[in-house]
């Protein structure tokens, strides 16, 4: 069975190895000088490989399609991910929110131990640029590369990404063999993305600072529609950061960020804390009241906010003015203006329909011999090791079926 894999990321390489180590003749298509660029950089060149949770709970991470994925989870695990990895020497460890990493800290230990994977399976890697899937009767005969080489081969699978990380090489491509082989793709948007916030002095003032354990309210209209607690970073444009990429599924122009800066205080307890600090600092300047509550860089933005003068006395504020404080710590409002652009996305939203793939296989259901897996599909998830996960999955899934007999 010759088979053709389209694009050596974290899906690709999954799925070309497992298609060689059950017998299909396969060859590994990529366009760059190197397999897996984008998941050498994935986690922050940590590359987060899935998350330690069930698969109820996997699903529940999942924003579109989730139950597209069932076969797939059920065939490759979170645990299966672990052992996997593990059995090619790369020890994991598991961190905050059940987060998977290798214990390295170096996603290239993960690249590695996939291409070699992929290598030791017998798989052929060429580099080359698929421009065209050849079809006769609805049923794939081969590929055709940018130079014009014909490859013929009796399967394909397109595992080339979305349009996050564009210098990654995922440039949307995968989208267009698939609509000239008669499938739908939902319009590409990004997902896991910072935002730009209309308070932009404000957050420009922030730049680089990071806050922990903060807690995370997104209203709509006076609805909350998600909430979260972790940690966040602001930018010259606005906001990023886990809690914040989270978010960003969610959120759109308009909406309300609601941030409380003291979770693990309640209002009146808050409000004890500030009598006792301002008591402690009576006769300091104001700005100097914060620095057992506040980082220091956001003292003097948090007061402007407030409309309080940093250098007036401790002694001389009221009581109105300290339930304004209170009123900004517990509850820092920042507006949603825009996502920023799909390139510094994490991953993709959107992607091949995934009513005409079956959810068993990956195969299509209107040319024979054609799959899919990994991003270019219309499904994605929270951040946290799903779409690691979600690539894997498929990958695996497909491999199998590449493996097998028309």
């Amino acid at each position: 069975m010759k088979v053709v894999v389209i694009g050596a990321g974290a899906s690709g390489m999954m799925c070309a190895a497992i298609a060689a180590k059950n017998g299909a003749d396969v060859l590994l298509l990529e366009r760059n000088d190197r397999c897996g660029r984008k998941l050498g950089i994935t986690g922050k060149g940590r590359c987060n490989v899935t998350n330690a949770c069930s698969r109820d709970e996997f699903l529940k991470n999942v924003v579109n399609n989730p139950r597209f994925l069932y076969s797939a989870l059920s065939a490759f695990s979170t645990e299966d991910t672990v052992s996997f990895f593990e059995s090619l020497g790369v020890p994991l460890k598991v961190e905050r929110g059940n987060r998977v990493f290798p214990v390295s800290d170096k996603a290239s230990d993960i690249v590695s131990a996939l291409r070699g994977c992929c290598i030791e399976t017998g798989v052929k890697l060429q580099k080359g640029l698929v421009t065209e899937i050849l079809t006769q009767d609805s049923a794939v005969v081969g590929v055709r590369l940018s130079d014009g080489v014909v490859i013929s081969c009796d399967k394909v699978c397109i595992a080339c990404g979305g349009m996050s990380y564009p210098v990654t090489g995922s440039d949307g491509n995968g989208y267009s063999l698939a609509e000239a082989c008669g499938h739908e793709v939902v319009s590409p948007r990004p997902s896991l993305v910072p935002w730009e916030t209309e308070e932009l002095e404000f957050c420009r003032s922030l730049q680089g600072l990071s806050l922990k354990n903060t807690a995370l309210r997104v209203e709509q209209n006076g609805k909350t529609v998600f909430s979260d607690f972790g940690e966040m970073m602001f930018t010259h444009f606005g906001v990023t950061g886990p809690m914040i990429l989270t978010a960003s599924t969610v959120l759109q122009r308009g909406m309300k960020l609601h941030l409380d800066l003291k979770p693990a205080l309640t209002e009146e307890q808050l409000d004890k804390r500030l009598l006792s600090d301002f008591e402690k600092y009576r006769m300091k300047n104001l700005a100097n009241a914060f620095d057992d509550l506040l980082p220091s860089k956001l003292i003097l933005p948090f007061l402007s906010l407030c409309g309080l003068d940093p250098t007036a006395k401790v002694h001389s504020i009221t009581k109105e003015q300290r339930k304004t404080i209170l009123r900004n710590l517990k509850d820092l409002t920042l507006t949603a203006r825009s996502s920023r652009s799909i390139a510094e996305a994490i991953v993709t939203a959107g992607g091949v329909k995934v009513s005409k793939v079956d959810p068993r296989t990956m195969a299509s259901k209107l040319c024979r011999g054609l799959y899919f897996c990994g991003e270019v599909l219309d499904v994605d998830a929270y951040t946290g090791g799903f779409n690691l996960q979600i690539a894997f999955s498929t990958g695996y899934l497909a491999g199998l079926a590449l493996a097998e007999s028309r």
